[in-house]
């Protein structure tokens, strides 16, 4: 299962992906040092009633979550979405973890 998203090693970000049950497949290094390695295990078992909400209805309606946080007065971008199998259906959900910039700037393509 890890070479099916072999292409995330090279990311600059870390990367999470679990299947629709919740258990992790595949981390790359980035995640791995984060969160430390969880490849095997359940995302229920780590995260609060909140949370385990919050996937589940990711997982049932396909829909994504994006939010930001500090962590070590780094500011970072949280994007979880699901992924999906040959026949369409939700199969899991990859999360990418991205630092972002201190000042990082904003672009309004609608007015430019």
């Amino acid at each position: 299962m890890k070479d099916q998203f072999s292409y995330l090693d090279t990311v600059n970000f870390a990367a999470t992906v679990c299947d629709k049950e919740g258990i992790v497949l595949y981390q790359n290094d980035r995640a791995i040092k984060r969160d430390g390695d969880v490849t095997g295990k359940n995302l229920y078992n780590c995260h609060g009633e909140k949370a385990g909400q919050m996937i589940r209805h990711m997982i049932e309606t396909g829909s994504t979550n994006t939010y930001q946080i500090i962590r070590h007065g780094k500011h970072k971008l949280l994007h979880q979405t699901p992924w999906f199998d040959e026949n369409s259906a939700v199969a899991g959900l990859i999360e990418l973890a991205i630092d972002l910039p201190d000042n990082m700037p904003v672009f309004d393509r609608d007015n430019a």
